[in-house]
């Protein structure tokens, strides 16, 4: 099937001039046709057969009827809505009311109290089940086929069949293809003025993201549009519904919850309170939404909508009128009712009055036919498709020719067209309306497979598209970097740069760990202190902290947590002190000390939350406490991680999915402070025991994890005594194996070879190395061990060790990554490119990601 050519409006005219009444399938399409009316007529010469039957413009005959059954019965609103939507559809494509009921899978009490009471409703549909044109008038239809079987019922025996398409193809025009919505939008604004406003139609998906963007586009440049937003587009009829739905969301309900309301209601709240309860913010402008949410329940609708327009001072006349015609202005609020006026007003559009004026904005699943001489079709892309009615009585074939014949006569409204569209959205490409496989001859997955323009961002060019002019401004240099920030860098550098701009809301996580943190450092310098107090007074003075993010039903078990955390830190203190006086910067402590202040007492300890920022390295950071001068610790509220796991979070060759770089970050400056010098640093998981806890049988140790840094090369490492007591420690074949072999033949044959960079397991096994240290071992030990198997246990060994350690030539990696990441982030800082949503190891983990809904998964490059 060809994209047919379209008559135009002028050719039409003068097929049906000569008429006494013209019938087309759509109302733009009439006005049209009346407008080039040139010669005296005596009453209606083109309209709809809906128009023609009602006298008058057509209303929306679902919601009319809908209003009156809601009154008139006692059935739930939704099954009200549902009957009746399938009535009049049925009513619609088989031409007479009691059609229905022949379909047994679609009648119940309410279809059949529907159609009985819909008989003396004065829908449009019954007054074009009675009306017939008169056959003493030339009629003449256009566009036969796009008419429903209750439409065509109103025809005469004889009449006038008008084609609205020629034999001829329609040539239509290149597509312009955008990086983006926003890019599309910007082009229009560059086009479009309050001059020329009269003369353009937008035609896009009024459910997409275009109808938002074009909308407050056109509306900060003061140009004048109407078609658009509904009546529950307006932004204070949603605010209202939410505000009646946030008295049902429970005392657990947070200022983000309530944030929608609040922003509308002009009220600012700090960043900071967002995840806490709504109850537990003092602010006084919040005070009269924080009443009407605890006493929901005693409000009429009515009062809480005038509370509403008394704080906004904003008139919603419109609003009360459609709260009166549903019978609940004065009803009381209950959860159900707001229910029913929600699902209300998401299913019906309450008619508004509009100034018709400016840009025209048009649906394009409701719009066959666009009088303008400039049209912009936007998107075209799925949304476009209609879904056609999945119900026994359409004729599917038949309905989907009407929409393809109403899509190829939208492509063609105006003089001039212009198809703006995209080719991928997120990393994904586009699929083009559905209905473009039908009419193009031509095989194609996305626009640009078509004949298409290609517009795109240039950031030095004067050669078209759309240039971005570099501004002669500073960049501050980044010259460190902590161990967060490069982890969320490394996985995602666009979520990594939305974390520095936009302030982040306080977390109960982050409370409860910065508590406990503050616990334990005040705990080394103060421990006589907190010998002394009760510990049941600590735990009220943490809860009380904490009480604005938690639950208060997670009250006795915050309580459990908060005990045993600070026992098992007392219990890990007091055997695993700090026992080295050495500093790391010239002042102590890290900001405020939530028990330092609860005590009165002040920190000045050297050993704990020591910070240390170093330019030559590019690192920062925060040590929790240096237990040693050769072992650093680091508390954890959260589930322990092994050695190994920690060891390959912290790769760079290529980065984990899951990068974590606080131990090779921290040993990485540790070393410069002790060279030449193994080091541990341990995670402390304070609370993983607790269920041990709660049983009596805790293991400490079992909350632990180090890993160790030695400052040479794993190559160095395997030749060592230290490696060679390793096997000594190792599996029966493997002590027996090295015992038999003693240490001087092992140093010997491990320095002739060379160990793999590779900590796979069967690689290493399956290597040459493996093969030539095998022969060896087996060379020079006795027939009584199996060297073979011994050889292979003690390379399984020394790869554990590998796996769960850094050495020299792991952390002078990792410094040569912070120095590569660096530059990079400073480039991309200065302009030189914009920030990817990818990582260096590609799509990011979106598990990871504090941004998510800023971020277009699969969008690798920005």
């Amino acid at each position: 099937m060809p994209l047919r050519r379209t008559k135009t409006v002028d050719t039409l005219y003068a097929d049906v001039e000569a008429s006494d009444l013209v019938v087309t399938p759509d109302a733009p399409f009439a006005s049209a046709l009346n407008r080039r009316l040139d010669r005296p007529h005596f009453g209606t010469f083109a309209t709809t057969p809906r128009r023609l039957a009602a006298g008058r413009r057509e209303q929306a005959e679902d919601r009319v009827a809908f209003l009156e059954l809601i009154e008139q019965t006692d059935h739930d609103w939704k099954a009200i809505a549902y009957a009746i939507g399938n009535v009049l559809q049925c009513w619609e494509h088989q031409g007479h009311l009691d059609a229905i009921l022949d379909y047994d899978a679609y009648v119940d009490a309410t279809t059949r109290d529907v159609v009985q009471r819909m008989r003396t409703l004065r829908t449009t549909s019954k007054q074009l089940t009675e009306y017939t044109i008169d056959d003493s008038q030339s009629v003449a239809v256009v566009g036969y086929e796009q008419l429903t079987a209750l439409e065509r019922s109103i025809l005469p025996e004889t009449f006038d069949r008008i084609e609205l398409f020629t034999d001829d193809a329609f040539d239509y025009p290149a597509f312009h293809v955008f990086e983006s919505a926003t890019d599309i939008v910007t082009a229009l604004l560059d086009t479009i003025s309050t001059d020329t406003a009269e003369d353009v139609a937008i035609v896009l998906d009024s459910g997409s993201q275009y109808s938002s963007l074009v909308e407050s586009a056109l509306e900060a440049a003061g140009i004048p549009f109407y078609g658009g937003p509904g009546f529950i587009d307006d932004p204070h009829h949603r605010a209202v519904i939410r505000l009646l739905r946030l008295g049902f969301r429970g005392t657990e309900t947070t200022i983000a919850d309530a944030q929608p309301v609040l922003t509308q209601l002009g009220l600012d709240v700090p960043v900071d309170d967002q995840h806490k309860r709504l109850d537990a913010v003092t602010v006084p402008e919040l005070e009269w939404v924080q009443e009407l949410w605890r006493t929901i329940e005693t409000q009429t609708f009515a009062d809480v909508l005038e509370a509403y327009t008394r704080r906004t001072d904003v008139e919603l006349t419109r609003f009360e009128e459609e709260l009166r015609t549903l019978g609940l202005a004065d009803e009381p609020i209950t959860e159900a009712g707001v229910d029913r006026l929600a699902y209300y007003l998401q299913t019906y559009e309450v008619p508004i009055d509009r100034d018709n004026e400016g840009v025209l904005l048009a649906d394009a699943k409701s719009s066959a036919y666009v009088d303008r001489p400039v049209v912009f079709h936007l998107g075209m892309g799925q949304d476009w498709t209609h879904s056609a009615p999945q119900r026994p009585w359409v004729d599917t074939d038949t309905q989907f020719e009407r929409y393809i014949g109403s899509f190829q006569r939208l492509l063609q409204s105006g003089e001039q067209q212009y198809y703006l569209v995209q080719d991928t959205a997120g990393g994904e490409p586009i699929t083009p309306c559905l209905y473009f496989g039908e009419l193009l001859e031509t095989d194609f997955e996305r626009f640009s497979d078509l004949e298409a323009v290609e517009h795109r961002r240039r950031p030095r060019s004067n050669d078209g598209g759309f240039d971005r002019h570099p501004l002669d401004v500073g960049t501050e240099t980044v010259q460190t970097i902590s161990q967060s920030s490069l982890n969320s860098y490394v996985n995602s550098p666009r979520d990594y740069l939305f974390g520095q701009l936009l302030e982040t809301p306080d977390q109960e996580r982050f409370v409860e760990g910065n508590l406990f943190h503050d616990f334990a450092e005040f705990y080394v310098t103060h421990p006589d202190v907190v010998a002394d107090a009760d510990r049941d007074a600590l735990v009220d003075a943490m809860l009380a902290e904490a009480d604005p993010f938690g639950s208060r039903a997670d009250e006795p078990l915050r309580r459990r947590k908060y005990r045993i955390g600070i026992e098992m830190l007392i219990e890990y203190l007091d055997d695993n002190g700090p026992d080295s006086e050495a500093f790391l910067t010239a002042t102590s402590g890290w900001g405020e000390n939530f028990f330092a202040s609860y005590f009165d007492a002040p920190i000045d300890s050297p050993l704990t939350e020591r910070w240390f920022e170093d330019h030559s390295l590019g690192v920062k950071g925060k040590i929790d406490l240096v237990q040693a001068p050769d072992h650093l610790l680091d508390y954890k509220s959260g589930h322990k991680k092994r050695a190994t796991q920690v060891v390959k979070r912290a790769a760079t060759d290529p980065p984990a999915d899951t990068p974590n770089f606080q131990a090779a970050l921290y040993l990485t400056y540790y070393r410069t402070v002790h060279p030449d010098e193994p080091l541990e640093f341990t995670f402390f998981h304070f609370l993983d025991p607790m269920a041990d806890v709660i049983a009596g049988d805790a293991d400490l140790d079992g909350a632990l994890t180090t890993v160790s840094y030695y400052p040479f090369t794993f190559d160095e490492y395997v030749g060592s005594r230290d490696a060679y007591e390793t096997l000594l420690d190792g599996y029966t074949d493997c002590r027996e194996t090295f015992d038999d072999l003693g240490y001087q033949a092992y140093s010997e044959s491990m320095a002739q070879l060379t160990v793999p960079d590779t900590t796979d397991r069967d690689e290493l096994r399956a290597s040459e190395f493996a093969a030539e240290f095998t022969a060896a071992v087996d060379a020079d030990t006795s027939d009584a061990v199996d060297a073979e198997k011994g050889a292979d246990q003690a390379i399984r060994a020394l790869n554990g060790v590998r796996r769960r350690a850094f050495f020299r030539e792991d952390l002078d990696a990792f410094e040569v990554f912070v120095d590569e990441r660096l530059a990079e982030l400073n480039d991309r800082r200065a302009g030189e490119e914009r920030f990817p949503v990818a990582g260096v190891a590609g799509e990011p983990n979106y598990r990871r990601v504090d941004h998510r809904d800023l971020l277009l998964e699969g969008e690798h490059d920005g």
